[in-house]
């Protein structure tokens, strides 16, 4: 994107009892894009996406194992000095091959380092556990993740959630009654904000950093899907439809000025959430990163906006807006 790209101030929060200063927009490598990656574009390319992202004031880089994003930021953090930078990736405590081990879980983090071409991440998390996963998950990993730790490895714990198959965050409820979790990554967004209920009034009392997760996927990145959505929404009586202009039920959100655009509205929505840190935003192309920069960097969305939507959705907890 050439020209002068022109923001608010970049605000940074400290993410909960981890005491770290990190924006409140953070860079997520996975998603549909995956840094474009999933749209043929090279790890190179991919790494101008993360060095941009940091040259315009983001300093949070979320990836993964799975994402395959891991050599990309590689590659985009190298001049950038390491403490200026949080990194956080996240190993799975199961896959297809079957339960994470203990040992396996530290080989898998040393392969994670080596392509993040780091000695230590701020932040590993277990990624996407289940409810049923969660048990042998605390029990037998958390006890290895605390050696990584001790081994300066990593820094602080983290869990998030499978958003998908579980919008009503059962994992999640399970989870923040244990006390050894200083990060978690909750799905949250205007659509489904039941988090609010569930898990946020235990994270806040204890001080747990808050990464939030589909803010934006394709229900609000696309006016169709959000339509047939919200359509099937009122039809199923998760939502009162009669309260909806179905033909354009979000529209109210860019009248009057209120939000450039869906998404704008959107991102907005979250970042100001109590408890929330650090909203996640993933893309693969560089004028589209600054877009939600712009968004996430913008004034609040007005009180009574946010009233309107919290009354739309009350209750909503059985989708994830993907």
């Amino acid at each position: 994107m050439s020209g002068i790209v022109r923001y608010h101030y970049m605000e940074y929060r400290i993410l909960g009892r981890t005491g770290l200063s990190v924006s409140v927009a953070g860079l997520g490598c996975g998603g549909p894009s995956r840094l474009g990656l999933r749209y043929g574009r090279s790890e190179d390319e991919a790494a101008t996406v993360v060095r941009a992202a940091i040259d315009a004031g983001i300093n949070f880089l979320d990836t993964a194992e799975a994402y395959g994003t891991e050599g990309a930021v590689g590659k985009g953090i190298q001049s950038i000095p390491r403490e200026s930078l949080v990194l956080s990736t996240k190993i799975p405590a199961a896959d297809r091959n079957g339960t994470v081990s203990p040992h396996a879980l530290s080989e898998r983090l040393e392969a994670c380092l080596t392509r993040l071409q780091t000695d230590y991440v701020d932040i590993l998390h277990l990624h996407g556990v289940s409810l049923k996963e969660y048990d042998r998950a605390c029990s037998e990993l958390v006890p290895a993740l605390r050696r990584l730790q001790e081994a300066g490895k990593i820094r602080f714990l983290g869990i998030t959630e499978a958003f998908g198959p579980d919008p009503s965050h059962l994992m999640l409820q399970r989870a923040i009654q244990d006390d050894c979790w200083d990060v978690m990554m909750v799905g949250f967004n205007l659509l489904n904000h039941s988090a609010r209920e569930t898990v946020f009034p235990t994270t806040i009392v204890k001080n747990i950093g808050i990464l939030c997760m589909f803010a934006v996927r394709s229900a609000l990145s696309q006016p169709e899907n959000a339509q047939a959505l919200i359509a099937e929404m009122a039809e199923k009586g998760w939502i009162r439809g009669e309260n909806f202009d179905l033909a354009n039920p979000l529209g109210f959100l860019t009248e009057a000025g209120i939000a450039t655009s869906i998404p704008d509205a959107a991102y907005r929505y979250c970042r100001d959430e109590p408890g929330m840190h650090v909203i996640l935003t993933g893309t693969g192309n560089i004028a589209h990163l600054h877009e939600n920069i712009i968004s996430l960097t913008a004034p609040a969305l007005p009180p009574p906006v946010c009233e309107r939507l919290n009354r739309l959705f009350a209750g909503v907890d059985q989708v994830s807006g993907n």
